[in-house]
């Protein structure tokens, strides 16, 4: 589990927690509560790898339709310390308000991403959605260039799916979202409701992947795939370079 964001500050521009920090929060509680559980002895079959960073002071960035935070690192550096080669699925953690693509309050999961395929949105976490939520699953609508490397250049939604650009598992998106589009940079705009949703439904799909009931992706489709139409995973690179 990745926790993406650019950071949980924005200091001195704003005071205090802002709306793009609910990432590091939620893969943060998730480590809490792995932690509280393993001491009750409910262990986990599997291991669970959480990676995510702490900025108080990232700066923010000009992006439409709200303004974005941007990070004091580049993308390439944090996938290398975010992206463990021993993932061997992935789900990325972060804020997904500064849009209008996803238009309910609470938290969207996304296709699968894999090697630069988008695939069939999974079952088994649409399952977990509902089950975790009460209610219908809600669905984050992502394009080709969502998937692709930041360096690029085109729009990107935001990073929720830039790990998928650093490995060869399947990778799926758990959006927190907002029925208007609120700037990552806003202070008090976390919904803890939704940020504690995230959190049990993360910890239940670690659940179900360790133990084998819950896939990501069809592993024999997604062979088929490519056997019929090759590789996409041009579209993890920075592309090729433009004529001069």
């Amino acid at each position: 589990m990745i926790g993406r964001l650019g950071g949980l500050g924005a200091r001195p521009a704003r005071i205090g927690f802002v709306s793009d920090g609910d990432g590091a929060l939620v893969a943060l509680a998730v480590a809490a509560k792995l932690g509280s559980m393993r001491q009750a002895e409910d262990r986990l079959p599997g291991d669970v790898i959480i990676a995510t960073h702490v900025c108080p002071d990232a700066p923010i960035q000009p992006h439409d339709p709200v303004p974005f935070m941007s990070s004091p690192v580049d993308m390439a550096t944090m996938n290398s310390h975010e992206v463990d080669e021993t993932m061997e699925a992935i789900l990325s953690v972060d804020t997904t308000r500064g849009n209008r693509v996803c238009n309910q309050s609470g938290f969207a999961i996304s296709p699968t991403v894999r090697q630069g395929w988008v695939l069939r949105v999974s079952e088994g976490l649409l399952d977990l959605q509902q089950q975790v939520t009460g209610r219908l699953p809600v669905v984050l609508t992502i394009t080709m260039q969502d998937i692709t490397p930041y360096k690029n250049g085109v729009y990107h939604l935001n990073s929720i799916l830039q790990p998928a650009t650093a490995t060869a598992a399947p990778v799926v998106g758990v959006a927190l979202t907002t029925e208007v589009p609120v700037a990552g940079s806003s202070t008090g705009a976390t919904d803890l409701a939704a940020v504690e949703q995230a959190v049990r439904f993360c910890v239940e799909a670690a659940k179900g992947y360790g133990a084998g009931s819950l896939r990501f992706c069809d592993d024999d489709e997604f062979g088929r795939l490519v056997a019929l139409y090759g590789s996409m995973a041009h579209l993890q690179t920075p592309g090729q370079r433009e004529a001069r």
